[in-house]
């Protein structure tokens, strides 16, 4: 435990020893309890309470542990927590079959997985609060979890003593969100969503060949990828409740994993629009990609206000594909190279601003001229910067709509362009919708 977490316990103590003995010595000790013996934090205070001739039935400050506070490899911690879920599994151990429980406790910090390695100790259901004296952490994927050995004791305690979970954004950890609500970090979720796509692809992890489930799934506030570890048996259109599960980030990117451990329950498919509804590019503001970290398949609406340098008709190295400057690569130096055109531009909705990028294909049918033709012209003025000179003139002050995936970086936002179509603006109406705004007649 941290001295900050100490703190509690350490004024605890010197409260029932008064002034004989210093804070500081408490906190040696306590801490020495703690981390040299590995001591339970109640044994540990009762034990110091003791030493200097104080009476431990004084002692009132809570033992209990936070689950936000949980670190790795801990041996002995005492929690008060509610079961989120509880499920039944048979395992195979030296030969021989368990039966465990595996699932997912909370408290007013958030959620953590658990597991009871003997199902006749853990009888306990979703909703009810339990006490679980003297269990141990271990680390996996970057989290703590949270074990129930032999040494542990669970007791069942009142519903009262405990609030509920959190949930949604405002969850460092789990609790019920939506997939607008998720965020790189956050664990033992409670989450329905729509399966759009699902593919089996074979990946090596730590040399090892395994099979891993990825595609894409969606609700009635957005989209986002997963990968599951275990076979589910999804297919696309599947309506799936989950509990349990993690949160990593690509580039700002959430994506959502789950493995055999989580729980998770197809549902009837009425309970979220169809496949076709969700499988679109939701509109949304910058502001709101900004407060997520980004997003895949969304769709902004805005203003071009800017056309950077660097598009037009550019030259890419043939060994990586990197932009060449005067023939040069900024990783193979003199090169031979191939011709390309892109678009590096900003477009502004009122809420923030976005860096675009658009591919050749979508460039040509901007400018209405292909590649070759756009070569032809750069060659007749002897200066390719005619391009961009175009694309400003056809892109700067033009309503559009653009759709793809958003990426974040040290540099801020930026859309990979999948789709680009023009927003006609009814002027009389806009500017009818300024004045009453404005409260103008």
């Amino acid at each position: 435990m941290s001295n900050e977490a100490n703190a509690p316990h350490i004024e605890d103590i010197a409260r029932v020893l008064g002034e004989d003995v210093d804070r500081d010595v408490i906190a040696h000790e306590l801490d020495e309890y703690l981390n040299v013996y590995r001591v339970p934090l109640g044994t540990a205070k009762e034990s110091i309470v003791k030493k200097h001739g104080g009476n431990p039935q004084a002692l009132s400050a809570s033992v209990f542990r936070k689950l936000s506070d949980l670190r790795p490899d801990e041996s002995s911690v005492d929690l008060l927590v509610r079961v989120v879920s509880a499920n039944p599994k048979t395992i195979e151990v030296d030969g021989k079959e368990k039966e465990i429980v595996y699932g997912i406790l909370g408290d007013d910090t958030g959620t953590l997985q658990f597991t009871a390695w003997d199902s006749t100790r853990f009888p306990y259901q979703r909703g009810e609060v339990v006490r679980i004296v003297s269990a141990y952490t271990k680390g996996w994927n970057d989290a703590v979890q949270i074990n129930l050995g032999d040494r542990a004791a669970v007791n069942r305690e009142e519903d009262s003593s405990l609030p509920p979970p959190p949930t949604g954004a405002a969850a460092v950890v789990g609790g019920e969100v939506k997939v607008q609500d998720l965020r790189a970090g956050m664990r033992g979720l409670d989450i329905t969503f729509r399966v759009l796509s699902v593919e089996a692809r074979q990946v090596n992890v730590k040399g090892e060949e395994k099979t891993v489930w990825s595609g894409t799934l969606a609700d009635e506030t957005g989209k986002t990828e997963f990968s599951s570890w275990h076979d589910f048996e999804l297919d696309p259109g599947d309506v799936v409740h989950l509990q349990g599960g993690y949160i990593r980030a690509w580039r700002g990117v959430p994506q959502l994993s789950f493995d055999s451990r989580d729980d998770l329950e197809k549902l009837e498919t009425d309970v979220l629009p169809s496949l076709e509804e969700l499988d679109v590019d939701s509109i949304v503001t910058i502001e709101d990609l900004e407060r997520r970290g980004g997003a895949p398949s969304v769709a902004v609406q805005g203003i071009v206000i800017e056309v950077r340098d660097g598009s037009g008709l550019v030259f890419r190295c043939n060994e990586c594909r990197r932009v060449v400057r005067n023939g040069t690569c900024s990783i193979h130096g003199q090169v031979e190279s191939t011709p390309d055109m892109r678009v590096k531009c900003v477009v502004d909705d009122g809420t923030g601003s976005l860096s675009v990028i658009i591919g050749r294909e979508i460039t040509e049918d901007l400018l209405g001229k292909t590649l070759e033709e756009c070569k032809a012209l750069a060659q007749e003025a002897f200066d390719s910067e005619v391009i961009r000179d175009l694309l400003v003139d056809r892109l700067v002050a033009r309503p559009v709509r653009v759709s793809g995936n958003v990426v974040s970086d040290d540099f801020g936002l930026m859309m990979i362009v999948r789709d680009v179509s023009d927003i006609h603006v009814d002027v009389k109406e806009e500017a009818a919708k300024i004045l009453q705004e404005l409260g103008v007649d």
